[in-house]
């Protein structure tokens, strides 16, 4: 059943098949989540959730989720059995770990134990070139307290088995990506993934929750009012767009897409003329 789902995505190369093998691990791993009450308790964002349920075609790494409502006690290991349990129906050996950190993000670690080369069996090992003893990680992550004001859906998944999970609707995960882009704490380094992430919502016509963003900012302590407009968010991108190196986003995305000739046109100019394109929730 592995070897098939891998076939679907026909790897070219190891960066591909290791994605691929990340994202079905991904897979499996909501699907362990879902045979409990967590979708009762929290939704799925972020760009995993982006790629997996709404089409975005670049990998993502982590999974990431957010309460319904906040609670500082929230802990992921009642559902690491569920998980291990899944991945276990499938032949497949992961463990897990909590991350011991005090703060409002809940984490834990999921390590494939199984050797992979044996799993994908030989064929595609041998044409691709994978080394078989490379390590695949997924980071898991919960806030305990996250911003209000989201919209959520409920969001079909067809592997391994059908099941539903509970996803923040686009605008709502728009709203977090365009947090993450303008007040993202990475010092000097960029995150080309949310720039790539921006251009695809503009181009899909998918309008921003204000409402969610600026729930986030403000709760953020990136801004102090208590409205923000669309000519206020244009402003803030343009500033964000003078102090970024376009260099260092392409850098970054590179490795998550398949052709990165679609990178050429990254420019300030091209960002600023892209972002005139940006719709809004008609809500704020």
């Amino acid at each position: 059943m592995i070897k098939e789902w891998i076939e679907e995505y026909k790897p070219q190369n190891e960066e591909e098949l290791l994605s691929a093998l990340r994202e079905i691990m991904q897979e499996i791993t909501l699907a362990g989540l879902s045979r409990t009450n967590f979708f009762e308790n929290a939704a799925f964002y972020g760009g995993t959730a982006l790629r997996i349920f709404y089409g975005l075609d670049r990998y993502s790494e982590d999974l990431d989720f957010s309460l319904l409502q906040p609670n500082s006690n929230f802990s992921l290991e009642p559902y690491f059995k569920s998980v291990m349990d899944e991945f276990d129906s499938l032949g497949l050996t992961v463990t897990i770990k909590e991350k011991q950190k005090q703060t409002a993000i809940e984490s834990a670690f999921l390590k494939a134990e199984t050797i992979w080369k044996e799993i994908v069996l030989e064929d595609i090992i041998n044409e691709i070139g994978i080394r078989s003893n490379k390590t695949l990680k997924i980071k898991i992550e919960v806030d305990r307290q996250p911003p209000l004001n989201f919209k959520t859906e409920e969001k079909l998944l067809l592997r391994p088995f059908s099941f539903y999970v509970k996803c923040l609707a686009k605008p709502s995960l728009f709203a977090g990506k365009m947090h993450a882009l303008l007040f993202r704490n990475w010092k000097n380094r960029v995150k080309g993934r949310d720039w790539y992430d921006l251009e695809w919502y503009i181009k899909k016509g998918i309008p921003l929750d204000v409402n969610h963003f600026l729930s986030r900012a403000t709760e953020s302590k990136h801004w102090k009012e208590e409205t923000i407009s669309p000519d206020q968010i244009i402003e803030l991108l343009n500033k964000k767009i003078d102090s970024v190196s376009i260099s260092n986003l392409k850098q970054d995305i590179v490795r998550f897409i398949k052709n990165d000739e679609v990178l050429s046109i990254w420019s300030p100019d091209y960002f600023k003329d892209l972002i005139q394109n940006l719709k809004f929730t008609d809500n704020y």
